[in-house]
């Protein structure tokens, strides 16, 4: 067990039932983001907002923002192409209302376009309501452009079996 003020060296463990012990996306994982929905069309979850995601002046660092967008449209678009490789190749983000230390947010993929070779994709992130948990304010809107139908090597197959498995939850 690690002492006052220094980190576990043991990762945190993935979502239960994704098999394979590969979360959906390691770096949101560390953060305590939890997927809710991932599908083709829709990629949906969630995160606490803490210390660890914070900038300096206890608020939502945008990078943390960017993160959530790109990953969760990433996501969604390898869902889309078939399981096929994909990469980002541009995010616009757009900080429109912070999010503060003890906050919830919710982030809302969804594609704009979903072809052979590109897909656009429009994420959102929504202030939750704290005492009815439903979307209040628009946080974050942002637009991510992904390359696709790219070959998924040998080696990451269990990735494309564990998200199959964690989007039938």
């Amino acid at each position: 067990m690690a002492g006052k003020g220094q980190r576990s060296s043991s990762p945190p463990r993935p979502p239960p039932g994704f098999g394979e012990g590969v979360p959906p996306d390691n770096a949101l994982h560390a953060l305590g983001f939890e997927f809710t929905r991932i599908t083709g069309d829709e990629v949906l979850g969630r995160l606490s907002v803490t210390e660890i995601c914070c900038q300096p002046f206890k608020m939502l660092n945008g990078g943390v923002s960017a993160l959530i967008a790109e990953s969760a449209a990433s996501i969604g678009g390898f869902m889309a192409s078939g399981y096929k490789r994909v990469a980002g190749v541009q995010l616009s983000i757009n900080h429109l209302k912070p999010a503060r230390l003890g906050d919830r947010i919710e982030a809302r993929a969804n594609p704009i376009q979903v072809g052979r070779n590109i897909q656009v994709w429009e994420v959102q992130i929504w202030l939750m309501d704290p005492s009815t948990s439903e979307r209040k304010d628009l946080a974050s809107s942002a637009r991510v452009t992904i390359l696709t139908n790219m070959s998924t090597p040998e080696r990451v197959k269990n990735y494309e079996e564990g998200i199959k498995k964690y989007s039938k939850l």
